[in-house]
């Protein structure tokens, strides 16, 4: 599954998609003609959160990663394995696009 994930590409969040941050996390509600989806709502972690913030579409996935090592002082590989697991949920979903 994580295989399919680019670290040289660029991301950016679906214009289908409300966040509204509460404290550390976002809820994220998808939008389809002007109607909330509420049975499809999602809550970001902390971790995912960061990256949410991050996913800015100027950013790569690579570039994230970094971040995300930095931010939670964690080594290559667990920020590698979240970001890369974050990225395939969103995709699967249409949260995000390339």
């Amino acid at each position: 599954m994580n295989n399919m994930i680019n670290l040289n590409t660029v991301y950016f969040r679906s214009p289908r998609i409300v966040a509204r941050k509460t404290g550390d996390e976002y809820v994220l509600v998808p939008v389809s003609d002007t109607i909330a989806d509420m049975r499809s709502v999602y809550t970001l972690n902390v971790t995912a959160a960061f990256i949410w913030d991050n996913l800015d579409g100027i950013r790569t996935v690579r570039d994230i990663i970094s971040e995300v090592e930095g931010e939670f002082d964690v080594d290559g590989k667990t920020a590698l394995n979240d970001v890369l697991a974050f990225f395939s949920e969103m995709k699967q979903y249409l949260i995000i696009a390339e």
